[in-house]
């Protein structure tokens, strides 16, 4: 920090510097360690790596196993779609693998097309081939052909 002052009797301006201490440095483990107390997800929703000590890195659908490195690929599903719910039974849990987890929720909603049930919801087919110039590829034409026989019974 810089402190000027005036002199009256040389009628000099005196500028004198004092550097600040520097503050401690915290290291970068600190730093993380209380970011992650930052992020601490709220009581009862802790509720995956409960549910991963009591089922297991195992997928229940699928059957595939995984360990320490790959159990990121590795969710919980709540079977009744409610994720607030979480008893310390873990009866609502399930680990599905990302692939079966999908699948699941995908089975529901063409499940609810096909019963007509959709909730008012848009079915838009998303499998369009833009290298094609924006045209179907095979399996969006497929899906758009099954949806208009669907809209016309």
């Amino acid at each position: 920090m810089t402190k000027i002052s005036f002199d009256g009797k040389t009628g000099r301006i005196r500028s004198s510097v004092r550097r600040d201490r520097p503050k401690a440095q915290k290291s970068v483990g600190d730093a993380v360690r209380k970011m992650k107390e930052g992020m601490k997800k709220p009581a009862g929703e802790d509720y995956r790596e409960r549910a991963l000590a009591m089922h297991g890195l195992v997928c229940a659908r699928c059957g595939r196993e995984f360990d320490h490195t790959s159990r990121h690929l590795l969710t919980v599903h709540h079977r009744d779609g409610n994720h607030h719910n979480n008893p310390p039974d873990g009866s609502n849990w399930e680990n599905l693998c990302a692939y079966c987890h999908e699948d699941v929720h995908s089975r529901g909603v063409l499940g609810e097309y096909f019963e007509g049930t959709s909730g008012g919801r848009d079915n838009v087919v998303v499998y369009k081939d833009d290298s094609a110039g924006g045209e179907f590829g095979s399996l969006g034409a497929k899906i758009e052909e099954a949806m208009k026989g669907k809209k016309g019974k």
